[in-house]
This record gives structure tokens, sequence and C-alpha cells, in this order.
């Protein structure tokens, strides 16, 4: 009796911890952060960095949220993909985006999640380092669509490409690739679009280390990237599990270094600012997320 007196125990717990997990992907929280690159006396500059939305057509509050980030008016909104979850989701993730769309410039690339549609995996998968399975017949998602609507708005393509956006009145230099899971990443070569511009930014879906490497020696003042959704099951005192690429665990969201720590702020250090966000969405046959919120970062780009 006892014994299974410990086993129920046990059950009920997991049933509770998997009951909340699902609930905190519901749980949609704004984090800031404040990155000190600009050249001396620029006013700071404010960019929305959105991740991993993996949307589907029913998730009517996700789309609701995405639409209030529009009220804290940001200068520029980076986008680093992986954007839908399901064949019929370019409508309604426009209709999410409506808002920043016609008031905000912006820059993008794409995930793996915004070419395929994801597909069920074993679940003990997800602790591998490097999760990837090879879909024999991947089923397409219209992601020529949407980075046409995102063209056709003004947002910039960095799928392997330079450009310049202007963003509250001063150019900003971006460098980006296409999606490194999928290893279709090629870092442009040649100079910056614009080395004299205020910001340089580099722009990737999936934070592999050869591609920090390589926008580190490219020069730019701070990446932007996603995929890892902060590990989406965190641990108190242990932190993310896997970052699903060969980035570092403690490095599985926020704000570090690449490729030492965290460069001080005058940039002492030969580090280049990273900021990984944990992303606002899950796969919808993993629906769950703990110790992990889906979130949007407000990055403050200030003097140094």
């Amino acid at each position: 009796m006892r014994a299974l007196r410990v086993v129920g125990g046990l059950a009920a717990l997991g049933a509770a911890g998997l009951g909340y997990a699902h609930l905190e992907t519901k749980l949609f929280t704004l984090r800031r952060a404040t990155i000190p690159v600009l050249p001396a006396g620029e006013r700071d500059l404010r960019v929305l960095h959105l991740s991993d939305l993996h949307l589907t057509p029913t998730q009517r509050r996700k789309i609701a949220w995405v639409r209030s980030l529009a009220a804290l008016e940001p200068d520029l909104v980076v986008d680093t993909g992986d954007n839908l979850a399901h064949p019929d989701s370019l409508g309604p993730l426009l209709d999410a985006l409506e808002p920043l769309l016609e008031t905000t410039p912006g820059a993008f690339v794409m995930g793996s999640n915004d070419y395929y549609a994801p597909v069920p995996k074993n679940p003990a998968r997800y602790l591998l380092p490097d999760a990837r399975v090879a879909q024999a017949d991947p089923v397409p998602l219209p992601a020529d669509r949407l980075a046409g609507e995102l063209r056709v708005a003004g947002w910039k393509d960095l799928t392997n490409r330079r450009d310049v956006v202007v963003a509250d009145g001063r150019r900003i230099d971006l460098v980006g690739v296409d999606d490194p899971h999928l290893d279709r990443d090629r870092v442009p070569d040649g100079p910056p679009a614009d080395p004299d511009a205020t910001l340089r930014l580099g722009v990737t879906h999936a934070p592999y280390r050869r591609v920090l490497d390589a926008m580190h020696r490219d020069g730019v003042d701070a990446i932007l990237a996603g995929h890892t959704h902060g590990g989406q099951l965190r641990l108190p005192l242990y932190g993310a599990l896997v970052t699903n690429c060969d980035l570092d665990r403690r490095r599985a969201s926020g704000l570090h270094g690449w490729p030492g720590p965290r460069p001080d702020e005058m940039g002492g250090n030969g580090s280049t600012w990273l900021h990984v966000s944990a992303g606002a969405g899950t796969s919808p046959y993993a629906p769950v997320r703990f110790a992990c919120r889906p979130e949007a970062t407000l990055l403050t780009f200030t003097a140094r």
C-alpha cells in the first residue's frame, strides 16, 4: 500500500507539473535588456526582438499579444524566424504582425519552421544536444509568400545578404544568414553595406558557433538569434537542458558575449554582444514550457 501511495503521489505530481508546463506556454512576457554599443552622445535606439512564434491559426491569445507589442513604439523590429507552425498560419501571422508592419521598419531571417511544418517526434530526442531529424516527405510552409509580404511592408530580407535599414532617422547596417539548423547559412562576403552606420547588427535564426564566429569576425556590434526556446524546459539551479544546436547551455537565452564572457560597458574584452531570444512558441506537438515563459524582448541600444 505504501508503494502504491508513493506511485500515486508521483503520478499526481507529474500530472500537476505537466499541466503547469502547458499553462506556461500562454504566459507571454516582455523582457528588456540594455546594450551599450552606440557611439558616444547617441540617443537610445529601441529594437523589438521577435522569435519562434510557431503560430497556429487557432492561437488567438498569442496573436492579440503580438499585436499589442506595437504599443511599445520600437524604432526597429528584428524577427529571427520560426514564425509558422501550420500550412494555414500565414494569414493569422500577418494579422498578428500588422500593427508593426504598418508603423515600424524591420528586418528578418527564416527558420526551419518557416520552410517546413513540424512533425511529431520522440520526446527523448529533445535531450540530445542537436536534435535534428531528417524528414522523408516534409510538408512545405509558405516561406516564400511570407518573405514577400514582409518585403512589401518594407522589412529587410537578410537571407544570406547584407542591407541597411533606417530607424529613427539613423542608418543601421545589417548582415544575416538563412537557417543554420538546415545548413543553409552563407555569411555574405564583402564589406559592410554601410561601414559608417550608427549600429551594425548580425541576425540569424539558430546561434550555431560557426555563424557567431563569422559575425564576430565581421565586426558587428551585436548578434540577434532565436531557435533555442531558452531550453524550453529549465531546471532550478541548473538552467536549460539543451539548446538544440552547438551553443552552450548557459547562453540558451538572454544577453551574453561571444566568444568570451559578456562585454563590459566599454566593450573592452573583445567579445561581441549576443542576444538569444527564448521565443514565444513551441512545436504544436510539444506544447509545454517549464521555468521558461514565452517572450519577446525590447532591446535598448545605448551609448558606450
